[in-house]
């Protein structure tokens, strides 16, 4: 049966009780923050990404925010940046940004659902894995850009093509 399936007889389901249920079926940790708000801990190859969806019935968007901390020196921020830019011009659907006063390297993305849209569980998923994908697509290359003293030019090249397995 897929996940759409189980909610077919719903009419009235809210996206955060999607996402709960999604984060149960995956085993992730999860924690409903409030009816509106969700934040669980999805395990990736590089880091653990902390991801957080919150409904807003006011704009009805579905706001996706995924972080994993990210420390590098003030001298090598402008580095960063470039690497950002780079990435963010390869990103389809999101976008990067580093909140340097938490230290947080965050991918953000907004599903808009107006006049009424319900989201579907395939959809969320899908949202949560292009996340997490982007995160560990492009990890290496804002690592490479900070500690491997790599110009951004340089670092993007680990990320043009999308790696399956593992080394």
């Amino acid at each position: 049966m897929s996940l759409s399936e189980t909610y077919l007889e719903s009419e009235d389901l809210h996206p955060i009780d999607i996402v709960e249920t999604l984060a149960e079926h995956n085993a992730w940790d999860f924690d409903r923050i409030a009816d509106d708000q969700i934040a669980m801990a999805v395990e990736g190859q590089w880091r653990t990404y902390s991801i957080t969806l919150a409904w807003s019935g006011y704009d009805e968007t579905l706001r996706l925010i995924c972080t994993f901390e990210m420390e590098p020196p003030e001298d090598k921020h402008g580095a960063l940046y470039e690497v950002l830019n780079s990435v963010n011009d390869m990103c389809w659907a999101g976008a990067f940004t580093f909140w340097a006063e938490q230290k947080l390297m965050v991918y953000r993305y907004g599903l808009v659902m107006g006049g009424g849209q319900m989201a579907h569980p395939e959809q969320i998923d899908k949202l949560i894995g292009a996340a997490v994908s982007a995160a560990e697509r492009f990890y290496p290359a804002m690592q490479l850009v900070v500690w491997g003293d790599r110009p951004a030019k340089d670092a993007m090249q680990v990320a043009i093509a999308e790696a399956y397995g593992r080394a």
